[in-house]
């Protein structure tokens, strides 16, 4: 039994780690307390993700007070934006894993090098997302199934957000480069910063608050690419300054080919996995679309607000990640795994409790976001449906950025692909359309394919995972 003493000194331990870990104290996480190494890190990653959450919440908030054409707008567009999300995590999973395994390795100038490479690759993909969203955003829209009025006022807002995809491609990949090398606190102020000022100035462009032109919709576009160009602006500031982990400097700015071949080789299987769910989520809202606007804005609803508790659990995914990377550039496979178990134990402790909240709360939860009343039933329903599989999506999470970190992106790769593709889609639209379920049937194809997904994960983690540690599994890394 502790003392009094020894109580008083533990809450000081506590606080003291939660202080470091929000000052992004230096600290070297390939030695030391494991459980102490994965806090420091995974509060700012926490605190970012959930910045970024509130952002999520309270853009489909004040939208949704423009209707459900409007909501469903925002929810088309992001299952198309999706496409570059995939893009920006699948170059940001082989950057991070990169500059992870180099600061391991205590090579922070080789480090640099690679995330210069990897910033390049996201400026190239982003100016061709630029010149097909602005073209083509009435079609995009129409293929997505959207409806002529959803057309008519949700064109502008889509071509804004398609084309201020190098602020989206730049803003995941930098924080990247800051995670993977430990610095994590400097991630989670960029975010900060971006997203205050979209909460703040999206509400003066969508209403017309003040001195400020009523803009609708599109409002919350322009205010959303402002917000994430000025974060990346930061970004290039502290990456630049000269006293964070990585450092750029003007020799690093050349181009290199080979290592900008290596990143490909390694994004590329990372991307393709992040592709899988991606285009799962664009079939799902697709499939969504034939029931009308009311079933894509509560399902949109519903998903912004599993994002708000999902994204400060990528917080401590990324932990596991960052300290998966380091650990083995240290040679320290045993480490690494180690730090895989503690970070799962507290991912499915916390989402365990919010997936609890979400399924005995989800009506009065919804109906703070819309007071439609059918876009608020099909809300509740998608958000009490799809919290049943929230434990078993926490371990999968960890797991999945752990491969990841290690440089295995292709064992979630496969898995995404069967349960994803083979097993999701088919069975969202065989419980929606075919015995005709409706918009339930896809919720419950979500809660299937999560606990699938996690269930193969558990069941090959010992032996995969072991394997990727301890042998030279991420050949790309190494020639990176």
């Amino acid at each position: 039994m502790s003392t009094p003493a020894t109580a008083h000194e533990e809450r000081i331990t506590w606080w003291t780690v939660v202080r470091d870990a929000i000052r992004g104290t230096h600290h070297d996480y390939t030695a030391g307390p494991i459980a102490r190494a994965v806090v420091l890190l995974a509060i700012p990653m926490i605190l970012e993700m959930m910045m970024e959450s509130v952002f999520a919440v309270c853009d489909v908030f004040f939208v949704s007070r423009l209707g459900p054409d409007a909501t469903a707008t925002v929810g088309l567009t992001e299952s198309m934006l999706t496409i570059v999300y995939t893009v920006a995590i699948g170059l940001s999973i082989g950057v991070a894993a990169t500059v992870a395994r180099r600061i391991g390795e205590k090579r922070p100038e080789a480090a640099a090098e690679a995330a210069v490479q990897g910033i390049a690759l996201g400026l190239a993909v982003a100016a061709i997302v630029a010149v097909v969203g602005v073209t083509l955003a009435p079609r995009l829209l129409a293929l997505m199934g959207a409806s002529p009025s959803v057309r008519t006022i949700g064109s502008s807002y889509t071509r804004v957000m398609l084309g201020g995809s190098a602020s989206v491609l730049l803003l995941f990949l930098i924080n990247a480069i800051f995670r993977g090398s430990g610095d994590a606190a400097i991630a989670m102020r960029v975010l900060w910063l971006a997203n205050a000022i979209n909460i703040v100035l999206g509400p003066c462009l969508i209403f017309g608050l003040g001195p400020f032109p009523r803009l609708g919709v599109t409002g919350a576009a322009v205010a959303t690419t402002i917000g994430r160009s000025t974060g990346v602006l930061f970004q290039l500031y502290r990456l630049t300054r000269g006293d964070a982990r990585v450092t750029v400097r003007r020799v690093n700015l050349a181009l290199r080919p080979a290592i900008m071949a290596g990143l490909i080789r390694l994004s590329g299987s990372g991307t393709f996995q992040v592709l899988v769910g991606t285009a799962s989520y664009i079939g799902l809202v697709r499939i969504l679309s034939t029931f009308g606007s009311n079933a894509v804005a509560g399902y949109t609803i519903a998903i912004r607000l599993v994002i708000f508790w999902m994204l400060p659990s990528w917080g401590l995914s990324n932990a596991a990640a960052t300290m998966v990377g380091q650990s083995l550039g240290a040679k320290d496979p045993e480490r690494a795994e180690r730090a895989v178990w503690i970070a799962a134990k507290y991912n499915m402790a916390v989402l365990g409790t919010v997936g609890l909240v979400f399924v005995l709360f989800a009506g009065p939860i919804v109906g703070v976001f819309t007071h439609d009343p059918a876009a608020a039933s099909i809300g509740a329903q998608a958000l009490r449906t799809m919290s049943y599989g929230f434990v078993f999506y926490a371990l999968g999470m960890v797991l999945t950025q752990s491969f990841n970190g290690a440089g295995d992106t292709w064992t979630p790769t496969w898995i995404n692909l069967f349960c994803f593709w083979l097993w999701e889609i088919p069975l969202a639209y065989v419980l929606s359309r075919v015995l005709n379920f409706g918009p339930l049937g896809v919720f419950l194809s979500n809660v299937h394919v999560v606990d699938f997904s996690s269930m193969l994960l558990d069941f090959g983690k010992k032996l995969v995972f072991t394997l990727s540690a301890r042998l030279p599994v991420a050949v790309a890394l190494a020639s990176v």
